[in-house]
């Protein structure tokens, strides 16, 4: 099984957990397993089906868009991380 780790603002719908292990043989699987135990994870990482544009998605800290995508495989020692991207700020009073 690989890790996974979970971000702060994502640990809420995993049991509060840091990491969790999962399986699967590529990203696409491993998503797929924690779907299934995790339920909430799906709607706070997917749009329409697919891997929400806003969310990152790194195997051994190297980003799977320069990579195989969801089809990157994911062997039983690797770390996978889930990093929504952080926005906001204020606007500055005129």
């Amino acid at each position: 099984m690989s890790t996974v780790r979970i971000p702060p603002v994502l640990r809420e719908v995993v049991g509060g957990n840091r990491s969790v292990e999962a399986q699967g043989a590529t990203v696409a699987e491993v998503l797929g397993d924690l779907f299934v135990r995790y339920p909430e994870l799906r709607a706070r990482v997917t749009e329409d089906g697919e891997l929400s544009s806003f969310v990152n998605v790194y195997v051994n800290d190297r980003d799977v868009r320069y990579r195989d995508g969801l089809e990157t495989q994911v062997g039983p020692t690797d770390t996978v991380i889930l990093l929504p991207a952080m926005a906001g700020g204020s606007a500055r009073a005129r």
